[in-house]
């Protein structure tokens, strides 16, 4: 049997009114926007009227994803608010709900509902059904409001929302006070809309970062703006840097209104936003004094262990104790060649692995590490450099000892067992890293489960014996600098040029690419090793062996010799890639381990017990 409707809620929440929890039907929706902005609009039923002018808020979107959320469904919302724009029209954001029944179940439209048109005079009905009360204009709304959060830099990022949240007729919209204007949601602001006045939390706010070209010079900065319907970037230039910069705070909150809206630019923006907003000379933004519960920065972390299965460049949320801080250094930027202050820290988890992060700038110059603090950051830049390491942007958000049941249980975690342990780390070069958990497997089950054919990587651990290794062509000639492993070119008059430094040296170092094959007891397979474990394997430095190869060929010869027939644990990357439109499965050495017998050992008895148990 149907859920009963909640008959009259669509026309009291258009009139300001506030029922609680209305139970309503999804009768269709339509999905806006595409990719990281994707929205869905959806029409909602009370069994009396049928309302179009409604959202879903962006975090419920995997509802509609997964198919929880369908046509006829029946749902209870829990929090909801609703905005009048652009002439007088009422938008209603759905911010909760819970879904009463599948729209497979009830497969029909519940009772005869008309369909209602918002902004007509007195509020009248397309079919003009007499029975039905006229509605009223739409009163302002007012939020209903806790006490304000804890501050921001002081580690708190409580989400205090409350589920009955409430809309109610106000003041007028045209008085000067905060707290009667009429308030808008983020989620319903468009390019189209003259009038609009939002209260948000920053939650990040960037360093003043300044340019020269041939235009001339300038400066911006940029914050992103929270409430309780989305998120959405904003970005000063010159003079609103002057007038705004120290004004705005992180996680407090403000009113603005007046800004220009605009499509958003996902090249310098990764918040879940169709538009973004720009500040000009008629921006106005307003301390907000009032109480209020709009959500604090919300994070999504990532376990360290689990950064092996993030592609580089993308943006990750992680929290972690700082194991090791680094001193202050500095570096020459490539393109402005400018010094640039840098800081390395190491950061652990519960995971047992450990991964480096970069602070710059003041961040890296103000930074205190001791005590070993708890470090959240928003949106840091994963990088495949040294395996995986993490780098902390301008647009990124650090948070010293935050106030969430993550930290907490990280602090308590180091304080009684963390900091004695041993961590594992990303390693190797031009590979992604590994070091989480160990995945055994021998090479006959690589193959028949198709590991590496899933569009991403797998990593797994095998114990397996050198067989044969291709010394032809293992190694190469690369640029000397730190940074760069660039293969140089000789010029023949004793320099050799790397083409991406644009520089020349009198000297190089030898970098490895080794190819050999692994064989174990049911099968073999070709990898490929870098530096650190090709010169594992082979007992010497990349130096030594490439002046081997120059001065000594049988020497050279005898070292890979050698080396064949030795048995290692090996842990493994797998991936298919494309080569001349041809697909092969890859597969780096990420480390090389000798063998340890007794260990082994252990491993094997482990497994017999698991087949006996």
């Amino acid at each position: 049997m149907a859920p009963n409707l909640s008959g009259g809620a669509i026309e009291a929440i258009i009139n300001g009114e506030s029922p609680e929890k209305p139970i309503l039907q999804v009768v269709s929706f339509k999905k806006l926007g595409s990719g990281n902005a994707e929205r869905y609009r959806i029409m909602l039923s009370d069994g009396d009227l049928i309302y179009s002018h409604a959202m879903l808020a962006t975090q419920l979107n995997e509802l509609m994803e997964n198919g929880k959320v369908d046509n006829n469904c029946v749902i209870q919302v829990e929090r909801y608010l609703c905005n009048t724009v652009q002439n007088g029209r009422r938008v209603m954001i759905v911010l909760d709900v819970n879904v009463l029944a599948p729209g497979s179940s009830i497969g029909q439209k519940i009772g005869n509902p008309q369909v209602y048109k918002p902004g007509n005079e007195g509020g009248q009905q397309v079919n003009g059904n007499d029975n039905k009360p006229d509605v009223k204009p739409a009163a302002p709304i007012n939020q209903s409001m806790n006490k304000p959060q804890s501050n921001y830099m002081n580690g708190s990022m409580t989400n205090n929302n409350k589920p009955g949240y409430s809309i109610k007729g106000g003041g007028n919209a045209n008085t000067a006070s905060p707290s009667s204007t009429r308030v808008h949601a983020i989620a319903s602001l468009t390019p189209y809309q003259n009038r609009w006045r939002i209260r948000a939390r920053v939650t990040q706010k960037s360093a003043v970062k300044t340019w020269s070209n041939s235009r001339g010079e300038g400066k911006l900065f940029s914050i992103n703006l929270l409430d309780e319907s989305g998120e959405i970037r904003a970005t000063g230039f010159n003079d609103a840097v002057d007038k705004f910069y120290d004004m705005l705070e992180v996680n407090k909150v403000y009113y603005v209104s007046r800004a220009t809206l605009k499509t958003a630019n996902k090249q310098y923006s990764n918040v879940n936003n169709d538009y973004e907003m720009t500040f000009n000379p008629d921006t106005n933004i307003e301390v907000c004094t009032e109480d209020t519960d709009l959500p604090t920065m919300t994070f999504d972390f990532v376990s360290i262990s689990e950064l092996d299965k993030h592609q580089p460049n993308s943006m990750i949320d992680i929290i972690g104790v700082v194991n090791k801080c680094g001193e202050v250094g500095t570096v020459v930027g490539r393109q402005s060649q400018k010094e640039i202050t840098k800081r390395d820290l190491t950061i652990v988890d519960q995971s047992g692995v450990s991964v480096n992060v970069t602070l710059w700038g003041s961040d890296a110059a103000q930074f205190n590490g001791d005590g070993n603090p708890v470090v959240a950051v928003k949106g840091a830049r994963l990088s495949d450099y040294g395996g995986r390491s993490l780098s902390v942007l301008a647009s990124s958000q650090m948070i010293l000892n935050p106030d969430t049941r993550e930290s907490h249980f990280l602090r308590g975690w180091y304080d009684r067992e963390g900091q004695s342990m041993n961590f594992d780390r990303f390693t190797s070069d031009n590979a992604s890293g590994g070091g989480g958990g160990t995945n055994w497997k021998n090479f006959s089950q690589v193959k028949s489960e198709n590991l590496g054919q899933s569009g991403k990587a797998d990593f797994f651990t095998t114990k397996a014996t050198i067989v044969y290794m291709k010394k032809e062509n293992c190694m190469y000639q690369a640029c000397p600098t730190d940074q760069c492993n660039k293969k140089v070119v000789d010029q023949g008059n004793g320099l050799y040029r790397c083409e991406k430094c644009s520089k020349e040296f009198p000297n190089y170092k030898w970098r490895m690419i080794l190819s050999a094959n692994l064989a174990d007891f049911c099968d073999n397979q070709w990898i490929t090793m870098f530096q650190e474990s090709a010169e594992s394997v082979l007992g010497e430095k990349a130096d030594i062996i490439g002046n081997m190869r120059e001065q000594n060929e049988n020497q050279f010869d005898m070292l890979f010799q050698n080396a064949l027939f030795k048995s290692y644990v090996f842990k493994l990357r797998a991936k298919v890639e494309t080569y001349n439109d041809e697909n092969r499965l890859k597969t780096v050495c990420m480390s090389a381990t000798p063998m340890d017998w007794v260990e082994y050992g252990n491993h094997l008895v482990q497994d017999i017990n698991k087949l006996t148990s």
